[in-house]
Formats: C-alpha cells, sequence, structure tokens
C-alpha cells in the first residue's frame, strides 16, 4: 500500500474498523501499519518499526484507548453480539439472563386452625414431701426411686420400740384409773343406801360423788394419752399419702431422722392428670373471652420446643381473676389427661390455645412469603414467568399461613430459587409439589 506525503509536520491517523488496525504517517518517513497494543507485528513503544525505519503512533492509540470503558470491547471485536448471533443464555451469550431453575408447590385451600401461641411449664396436679412425724433411726425403706406408688402403700418404717413403750405406760396408767373409778363408783353406791337410812351425812356422800367425777375425767386423759402414743407409733410406719411417683431418696436407711424434718424422705408428684400454667397478652383477652363462651371447651396442644413434635392434648380449664399488671398477661391453666406420661413436671412446652377454625382457607407455606417495601409478598409462576403478588396474610398454623387476598387455592408459588427473581423473568420448574 502507497500513501502520498502532505508534508513536514503533518500526521494522518486513520482507524480501519473492519481490520482493527491504526496507521499514521510522521514527518518524511516512510509510512508504516501498526496493530494495536499487544497485536500481531506491533513494535515496542518508542522503537522503529520493521520496515523502512518508519516509527509507530502509540500516543493516538493510547488516548483512543483511554476514552473506552474498561474491559469494553471494539466494535466488531470477539465476544461482539451481531444481529443473528447467539442469544442471551445462549452459548457464548450472557448466563445471567436465562431461565431460572426453580421449585414450586401449590396453594391449598384447606381448614385452619386460629391459634394463640405461648410458652407454658407443665405443672403436677398434687406434689408432696413425705416427712417423718416422729423421730428415730430409719430402719427400713419400702419404695425404689422413681416408683409409682399407691395411697397408703408402705414407704419406710422407723424403729418403734421407743413408742411401743409409750403406749405401755399410758395403757397402765389407764387401767389403773379405771379400777379407782370402780372402786368410788362401789363406794358411791353405798352412800347412797345410807343416805337413805341417815347413817352418813349429805356432805360425805357429796364428797365421794365428787371423787367419782374427777375418776371420770381422769380416764378420759388416760384414754387421750393411750391414743396419742398409739397414734406416734403408728406414724413409725410411713405410708404414701397419694398415689403418684416417688422422686430421689433423700435419706438411706439406718439414718436418724427427726420429725418434721425440711429435708424430709421422698417426694411424690401426682402426674397423672397434668396441668399446663401459660400466659396470654391482655390484646387476646377479648377474643378468648368470646371463644370461651361459644364453645363448650377449648383444645389445648402442647408441643416440644422444637415445636416439631405434638406431646398432648388437653382442654382449657380455668382462667385467672385478674391480669398481672406487672407483665400485662392473664395466666390460664388447662388439664392433660397424661396417661401415657408424656408431659413432665416442670417441663417447659410450647403451647397452641385453638379459639376458632377457618373452612376453606387458601394456605401456602410461611417460608415462600417475602417481606419488602411493598409488603408482604410472593413469587408465582405463570406461563413459564415469574410474576409478583402483594398478598393480605391471615392467620398462621404449624408453618402455614392464611392468604386472606391475592392468590387462589392451585397457584404455583416459588418456594426456592428466589435470590435471582424479578417481575417478568424467565423460569424453569424443576419440581413442583403439593403440600401434605
Amino acid at each position: 500500500m502507497q500513501w502520498s506525503r502532505f508534508g513536514v509536520g503533518v500526521v494522518l491517523v486513520v482507524a480501519a474498523a473492519a481490520g482493527g488496525y491504526w496507521y499514521s504517517q510522521q514527518g518524511d518517513g516512510a509510512t508504516a501499519s501498526v496493530p494495536p497494543a499487544g497485536g500481531p507485528g506491533q513494535a515496542p513503544a518508542g522503537q522503529p518499526a520493521a520496515q523502512g525505519g518508519a516509527q509507530t503512533s502509540t500516543q493516538a492509540g493510547a488516548q483512543a484507548g483511554a476514552q473506552r470503558p474498561a474491559g469494553q470491547q471494539r466494535p466488531g471485536g470477539p465476544g461482539a453480539r451481531r444481529p443473528g448471533g447467539p442469544g442471551a443464555g445462549g452459548p457464548g451469550g450472557n448466563p445471567w439472563a436465562a431461565a431460572v431453575p426453580v421449585r414450586v408447590i401449590e396453594a391449598q385451600s384447606t381448614d385452619l386452625k386460629v391459634q394463640f401461641k405461648t410458652i407454658g411449664t407443665a405443672t403436677a396436679l398434687n406434689t408432696v414431701l413425705v416427712q417423718p412425724r416422729v423421730s428415730g433411726p430409719l430402719l427400713k425403706v419400702h419404695f425404689t426411686e422413681g416408683q409409682k406408688v399407691e395411697a397408703g402403700q408402705l414407704l419406710a418404717e422407723i424403729d418403734p420400740a421407743p413408742y411401743q413403750v409409750k403406749l405401755a405406760q399410758a395403757e397402765g396408767q389407764l387401767q389403773q384409773n379405771q379400777a379407782q373409778l370402780k372402786n368410788a363408783e362401789l363406794d358411791l353406791a353405798l352412800y347412797e343406801q345410807l343416805k337413805t337410812q341417815n347413817s352418813i351425812s349429805r356432805q360425805q356422800y357429796n364428797t365421794q360423788q365428787a371423787l367419782v367425777n374427777q375418776l371420770k375425767g381422769s380416764l378420759k386423759t388416760n384414754q387421750a394419752q393411750v391414743e396419742a402414743a398409739r397414734l406416734e407409733l403408728s406414724y413409725t410406719r410411713i405410708t404414701a399419702p397419694l398415689s403418684g411417683k416417688t422422686g430421689l431418696r433423700k435419706v438411706d436407711p439406718g439414718n436418724l431422722v427427726q420429725a418434721n424434718s425440711s429435708e424430709g424422705i421422698v417426694s411424690i408428684t401426682q402426674s397423672e392428670p397434668i396441668y399446663v400454667v401459660f400466659s396470654i397478652p391482655e390484646s387476646q383477652l377479648q377474643s378468648l373471652r368470646l371463644a370461651v363462651k361459644e364453645q363448650q371447651s377449648l383444645k389445648v396442644e402442647a408441643w416440644d420446643r422444637a415445636e416439631q413434635q405434638l406431646l398432648a392434648s388437653g382442654e382449657l380449664t380455668t382462667l385467672d381473676n385478674q391480669i398481672d399488671p406487672a407483665t400485662g398477661t392473664l395466666k390460664l391453666k388447662a388439664t392433660f389427661a397424661n396417661a401415657d406420661d408424656s408431659l413432665f413436671p416442670n417441663q417447659f412446652v410450647n403451647v397452641r390455645l385453638n379459639i376458632a377454625e377457618k373452612a376453606g382457607a387458601v394456605t401456602i407455606p410461611q417460608d415462600a412469603v417475602q417481606y419488602g417495601s411493598e409488603g408482604t409478598y410472593i413469587y408465582v409462576v405463570e406461563n413459564n414467568k415469574a410474576q409478583l403478588k402483594v398478598l393480605e396474610l391471615g392467620v398462621v398454623d404449624n408453618g402455614q399461613v392464611e392468604v386472606r387476598k391475592g392468590l387462589n387455592a392451585g397457584d404455583q408459588i416459588v418456594l426456592e430459587g428466589l435470590d435471582r427473581l424479578r417481575p417478568g423473568r424467565d423460569v424453569e420448574v424443576v419440581q413442583s409439589s403439593k403440600q401434605g
């Protein structure tokens, strides 16, 4: 290729878009063709070209490169999209424009429970600390720890010898007073005959009658002493005051126990049935009172800490008579049969109080609900495209939430793959399932 000279100091720069080459001519030197930086046949910057001693014009190329955004291809360069070339998402296209794989689930029409959720504590129906009522060495223990016992069952024995002696003393005193009373009554009968014959004075008769009455009073005292001694002797045999389960033994045989000691011997809890005590905020009181008036009984469910397993079902028993001003809550008590011993005394449980049921409610998994500036919304799949729908939500039941407005039963709800979605984005359903 030949170029004419235009004079000294004239520089001609031509950009050939089709070939991607730059041409320059400086002064009176020969013309040379120079490829872009990094291209084939490029001479190092500031060095003469390979042919005819021509010099490259790197200044023009640097200025052009500075005007282009970083990473932008030149027109016609590699990777540029041309009419008729591969589309978005195809080979060599933009992977972010491809269809998003998602997992969907269908909205269902089910019966939904209106529940109050709170935390409660399982409370034994009765709890008793078995304490010795008399002092003495503990001879025997007739129960095992954790055993279920019946009311009146023998639990332990205290040495009865001192109390047997005390009973014998009281019985001996009683017999002595009985003999004295019998003798005094015979004398009184004799004095009565002599009085009718005027053989004794009336004062002597009255004195004998008073002695008889005195001995009768002493006899009653002696009888009470005998009963007290016999009662103390019975206390040496410790029995279960109620039916329930024993706890850990607090004293071993051979130890000297004291009457009414605070430590006791063992505790017994009655857990069939069992109570669950819980509280609700004052704001829910009105709804609860209306539900109590409309229904005979309200069902209460006790769930484990993770709210994955239903432990037991019972009924609401009673409401407290006042609101706690410190917490603004009202205490409630529910009764559970607990025949399978699923609830344990002092166990913390998640309580669900059912106050109503909604038939035919449209429900979706709570995990599918998203929260944004427009409120609560979800993505649904319509004609293989993602569409955003703003919802009005209602009550929640076991991971399912009621949709009051904005959704119909059977709509496909996007459950997984939400992070790359936007309204109108193409989607590819990889799994579709129904709520079970």
